[in-house]
């Protein structure tokens, strides 16, 4: 789902402009999955469609929230729904989310198999898909959200392929890790295209953004910590 602190500044933004959401169609790119592949409970501290309920659009004036009809969330057993959702409104306007530390877009992460290898142009045209979320990205993200507890991470996720985001007429992705992504942002941004850093097939996008900070921007320095 990406970085999250800029919800309350959108929902005092929308409450306080008074910002219709009415027409608006909201399109979540991802999902945990616990090892079954089934979505987690939207209780759980760790769902992603949870806190948007709670944290978004529960907050926002009930008269300017967008219907529940127009709020679509990837569906494993169903992967397919989301895309024809955006193809029947024409596609997405907008992009925006985070980057993960391999460089992952939503979660779109470097394949697994070494006997099923993906081609760059393959994860380009990538759909709505199961994953099994790689040892590295579940300790990257207990680090974040569970106190380093690796076990407490769901192993799985549901994401949007790389197809429906890059067909997005905008692009927005933000990196702001400080120096744990600094490696990442310098490979997103100027590294060669490749499927072991997927945010890099953003580059050649006609309107794409990778936005920062001062801290995750500085060079990179080896040392002993």
């Amino acid at each position: 789902m990406g970085p999250v602190r800029q919800y309350p500044i959108l929902v005092d933004l929308t409450n306080r402009e008074r910002l219709s959401w009415r027409n608006v169609h909201v399109f979540q790119m991802d999902e945990f999955l616990d090892w079954q592949g089934r979505p987690i409970p939207t209780s759980h501290p760790l769902s992603f469609t949870g806190f948007l309920q709670r944290e978004l659009f529960a907050k926002i004036d009930e008269s300017l929230r967008p219907p529940a009809g127009q709020i679509h969330v990837p569906n494993p057993f169903r992967p397919d729904d989301i895309s024809e959702a955006l193809e029947r409104v024409g596609g997405a306007d907008v992009c925006y989310g985070g980057i993960g530390y391999h460089g992952h877009v939503a979660f779109n992460e470097p394949p697994l198999s070494r006997w099923h290898p993906v081609s760059v142009d393959q994860l380009r045209h990538s759909l709505t898909r199961v994953v099994v979320l790689g040892a590295d990205s579940i300790v990257v993200q207990s680090i974040g959200s569970a106190g380093g507890s690796a076990a407490d991470i769901p192993p799985m996720a549901v994401t949007l392929g790389m197809r429906d985001i890059l067909a997005a007429r905008q692009i927005r992705l933000y990196l702001a890790g400080g120096e744990r992504h600094r490696a990442v942002f310098r490979i997103a941004v100027a590294g060669e295209v490749s499927i072991q850093y997927p945010a890099t097939l953003v580059q050649g996008h006609k309107d794409a953004e990778i936005i920062t900070d001062m801290s995750t921007g500085e060079p990179v320095q080896l040392r002993l910590g």
